[in-house]
């Protein structure tokens, strides 16, 4: 399915071997180019910062092989190497996700980040409740012990819209068809349609990291 398609019913490429717990590789094999990953054509500027290499997970809050990914992304995270450093970005393929990119990056603004992102996956994924409109974001940002005002006022702001906007261009750049998926280095991509599984996915951007750093 191109993204074009993408639809809140398919909510990506992925599918139910998608789930499951994380196996991450120790011996790696040589994955390969075309098949279980590719190489951007034009490489991305990172955020990392020098001698670090960036993995990126693309996202939507309200896709459930997002939410379903999350638990095994986390524990990824906390048991990867001091010189990788892990950024999320929300996509938006349709102009209706625009709102969910300006709440992760308002939550981000407002240093909220780290202890809400969890709680919007729970609020739309158990909780049943929808955060696609601006109403309803500043409802869950209430909910959740933010000030309105405030949370409003850099929702619409500038510097979160302009973070939206970019994070958008990103993917385009990357070429993302469906999440959640994973870029790394700012020059690799990978998801659930080219490896089978996320647990894949994640051996195959280790793999990748260690690509990465020989060619430093």
């Amino acid at each position: 399915m191109k993204r074009r398609e993408f639809s809140a019913g398919a909510a990506g490429l992925l599918g139910a071997a998608a789930l499951g717990l994380p196996t991450l590789a120790q011996a790696q094999r040589k994955f390969e180019d075309g098949r279980d990953f590719k190489t951007l054509s034009k490489p991305q500027p990172t955020e990392a910062g020098a001698g670090r290499i960036e993995v990126i997970e693309f996202f939507w809050y309200s896709c459930p092989h997002c939410n379903a990914f999350e638990p095994t992304l986390v524990n990824w995270i906390k048991r990867a190497p001091p010189d990788v450093v892990v950024r999320r970005v929300p996509v938006a393929f349709r102009d209706d996700f625009v709102p969910q990119q300006r709440l992760f990056y308002t939550l981000e603004a407002l240093g909220r980040l780290e202890d809400l992102h969890a709680k919007v996956f729970e609020a739309i994924h158990v909780q049943k409740l929808p955060t696609n409109r601006e109403e309803l974001i500043l409802a869950f940002a209430e909910k959740n012990g933010l000030d309105r005002a405030r949370f409003q006022e850099t929702y619409n702001s500038f510097a979160v819209q302009s973070k939206a906007r970019r994070a958008t261009h990103l993917q385009d750049a990357y070429q993302v068809e469906g999440v959640p998926a994973l870029g790394i280095a700012g020059r690799y991509y990978t998801d659930a349609a080219l490896t089978g599984t996320m647990d894949k996915a994640l051996q195959v951007t280790e793999y990748l990291i260690a690509e990465a750093r020989k060619a430093r």
